[in-house]
């Protein structure tokens, strides 16, 4: 029998570690197999201003042990793949392009130098920590005299042949100033959230201008300038229309149009899903298996961090990876306390940063973070699982071989799992709402 490691967190005890029942006269009801799905890439989260901010209010001693959790190889979470923005996101400390220089269109007034005081130094926490770590960024508005209305919030970019071309050239000279900056960006996802219509930074796309301008512009000019940074489609969030009256799926309407033409799809990586978009998730990995896959933007919540929504929160990270994506990553890694937006929405964070305290508290999502990126190594493979538990569990091969399930008891009152491992039945007993990870 090989060494069995188990962990177990409740509500009221965090990340126990515990020895299962071997050798016992039981059913067995949950059979890891070897059949193997999707390579895993990582896990990781977003760089944003407010997080930055946050982390900033503590000790130093904490931000180090902050840091530490999320980053570092041999830490808590061992993020390996990060999202940073492309101006403001909505957990920006005020919302900004980098060129808002009117009619701008050869980029000369393009810069970054406001990243260089919020995004930066945050990025560069991470990458002393973990030099591989692989980025991808999204704009969540293009500048404002490309968009009509002309405003950050709301509204759809210019859709007239300079603009198109000016927005790509956008793009390259941002990848260009990180790299200048000792910062690869591994991946340009097109737009945040391509059918939010918001009163935060925003754009809506429809999946032909999603497809028209990959393929004629934003392609064309990476090609052009020599960028291997990847293209994603990406982040899909699902339509937003009366469930009732509308005729096609998130599929049809926003990512099969750029994958169904060569000239588009010949560009595109991957493609990231958030929200509503896991409704198609499904549909476009069984039609594009080819592609890469992200779940870009873990659901935020109301800034109460509460275990019940990490009970939420933890069927999210199952869901995707049953249905198909390569990493998972979470939304604000760090926010003060109730986690308000500048736009007036709470959220929750992994980690609070109690400024009142200068400490760094760790939240139930944390830990169901950790539950997963602590275990499952780049390189992984997903494998399907059967018996009664496999609603509530996922399971992984590391590439040394080790296996990993993650797995939930939603009930009310303890429950046994009873898992065949090298042959013998092994008993774990699963505390009432609870979460595990089991790996040998």
């Amino acid at each position: 029998m090989q060494n069995i490691k188990w962990i177990s967190t409740t509500r009221e005890q965090y990340w126990q570690e515990k020895q299962p029942e071997q050798g016992v006269e039981a059913v067995v009801n949950l059979t890891v197999t070897d059949e193997a799905k999707r390579v895993i890439e990582g896990f990781g989260g977003c760089f944003n201003e407010l997080g930055y901010h946050a982390i900033q209010q503590l000790t130093e001693s904490e931000q180090h042990k902050v840091y530490d959790a999320l980053f570092s190889p041999e830490g808590d979470c061992r993020f390996t793949i990060c999202r940073l923005p492309i101006g403001a996101s909505d957990y920006a400390l005020q919302w900004y392009s980098h060129n808002e220089t009117e009619d701008d269109l050869e980029m000369e007034h393009f810069s970054i130098q406001r990243d260089r005081r919020f995004l930066i130094p945050y990025i560069k926490e991470a990458l002393k920590r973990n030099p591989d770590l692989q980025l991808f960024a999204s704009p969540w508005s293009p500048p404002t005299w490309m968009k009509f209305p002309k405003a950050y919030n709301y509204g759809t970019i210019r859709w007239e042949p300079e603009i198109l071309k000016a927005y790509a050239l956008y793009f390259v000279k941002f990848v260009q100033a990180y790299a200048e900056e000792g910062i690869t960006i591994h991946q340009v996802h097109v737009q945040n959230e391509v059918v939010a219509d918001q009163k935060f930074p925003s754009c809506v796309w429809t999946g032909e201008q999603l497809r028209a301008f990959i393929r004629d512009y934003l392609g064309p000019a990476f090609k052009e300038h020599g960028l291997q940074t990847e293209i994603w489609l990406g982040t899909i969030n699902g339509i937003v229309e009366d469930l009732f009256t509308k005729s096609a799926s998130d599929y049809d309407a926003i990512a099969a149009p750029t994958l169904s033409d060569p000239e588009a799809s010949q560009y595109v990586a991957g493609v990231g899903y958030q929200w509503a978009g896991k409704y198609a998730l499904q549909q476009t990995v069984q039609s594009y298996p080819e592609k890469r896959y992200m779940q870009t933007e873990n659901e935020c919540g109301d800034g109460k961090n509460t275990w019940e929504y990490a009970q939420y929160v933890f069927n999210l990270y199952r869901h995707y990876f049953v249905n198909g994506v390569n990493a998972y990553v979470y939304w604000n890694m760090v926010l003060e306390p109730e986690g308000k937006s500048t736009w007036g929405w709470n959220q929750n964070a992994m980690i609070t940063a109690q400024v009142t305290e200068q400490k760094a508290l760790f939240n139930p999502e944390y830990y169901v973070m950790k539950h997963f990126s602590h275990f499952i190594e780049p390189g992984a493979r997903r494998l399907e699982t059967t018996g009664p538990w496999t609603g509530t569990t996922v399971a992984f091969q590391n590439p040394d071989g080790t296996k990993v399930v993650i797995l939930q008891n939603p009930f009310k009152e303890e429950r046994e799992a009873q898992i065949s491992i090298d042959g013998d039945a092994c008993t774990f007993l699963l505390e009432a709402e609870s979460f595990h990870t089991i790996s040998w």
